[in-house]
């Protein structure tokens, strides 16, 4: 019989999921940071050790380690151990056992969609550098930031290139949809709008679209609203996985907790400060636009004003 440590346990295995190893992503000893002089220490970041020994010599887990059944892993599972990291999970139950969400229940994004209450679609496709040559804007997963897309006027593309990447005439967005990267890239979660006006655009398909169904009891600000809690953030670092070299969530983005309000009344009361944050600068969006359209002294790129500028800008360039 092969002999068994003290800590052992039939059936389970032991996960760490702790985020250092003691070198840091060139090979080198990774040291410890002072919090309050911001200066290298001699100690070496090693936290996995730390749940080791904690393991070894004192048969106990950490906060950044735990058991799991053998039952529970499986296939590539059981390579990512940042997947069994559930600090986030306990931490959105938290927030749901406050006074503050009484009334509320949670179900996952998959819910969600599965019971028509969120609508979703991919991104388009990727249109090769030697097809961006026309006037629709190609959105790429670095062009999501900070709750916009921000559209580069040298990544246009055709509307015949458009047109068959969105199968169609349209490209089948919607003012105010959500988006999100969710593969290569480490702004994978984080969502931005996409503002009236911006609709006529090819999605890079790296990309997940989200939207609140007329059968939904809120809207697409309250989605935003939630989606930016902490407790939901936190959760995305739970299911993204290294794959080659390029991060991803796959289907994994359906385990994401939410919070579902009670009513629509509810729901618009807590996502208030969204709603007029959003409204309030498409108001100031579509007053500039009005200014440009009658001016022809400014070349500035905004998706719904990109006919009349381009077209006194390529009359410009011809004198």
């Amino acid at each position: 019989m092969p002999h068994k440590p003290a800590w052992f346990r039939d059936g389970q295995v032991f996960v760490s999921y702790a985020p250092t190893v003691g070198i840091n992503k060139d090979g080198e000893e990774l040291y410890v940071v002072d919090a309050e002089t911001g200066m290298r220490t001699t100690e070496i970041d090693d936290q996995i050790k730390n749940d080791v020994t904690a393991l070894v010599d004192d048969f106990e887990v950490t906060d950044t380690s735990r058991w799991v059944g053998l039952d529970a892993l499986g296939g590539q599972l059981l390579a990512v151990p940042n997947y069994f990291d559930e600090r986030s999970i306990r931490d959105f139950h938290l927030l749901m056992d406050s006074p503050e969400f009484e009334g509320f229940e949670q179900q996952t994004i998959g819910e969600l969609v599965e019971s028509e209450i969120l609508e979703s679609m991919h991104g388009h496709g990727s249109p090769s550098a030697d097809f961006r040559t026309g006037h629709v804007p190609y959105i790429k997963v670095s062009d999501i930031r900070a709750g916009q897309i921000n559209i580069n006027p040298t990544n246009r593309v055709p509307d015949v290139v458009a047109e068959r990447f969105w199968k169609g005439q349209e490209s089948g967005l919607e003012p105010f949809d959500l988006i999100t990267p969710i593969r290569t890239s480490k702004n994978i979660g984080e969502f931005a709008l996409v503002m009236p006006g911006q609709e006529r655009v090819v999605l890079t398909k790296e990309v997940l679209v989200l939207r609140a169904s007329e059968d939904a009891p809120f809207d697409n600000f309250y989605l935003l609203w939630a989606m930016t809690l902490k407790a939901v953030r936190r959760q995305w670092d739970r299911i993204v996985f290294m794959q080659t070299n390029r991060e991803d969530v796959g289907k994994r983005y359906q385990e994401i907790l939410l919070p579902v309000p009670p009513s629509r009344d509810v729901a618009d009361k807590y996502s208030e400060a969204f709603r007029n944050y959003y409204l309030g600068t498409q108001k100031l969006r579509d007053d500039f636009l009005k200014y440009l359209a009658g001016e022809d002294k400014h070349y500035i790129f905004m998706a719904s004003a990109v006919a009349a500028v381009d077209d006194i800008v390529d009359v410009d360039e011809t004198d």
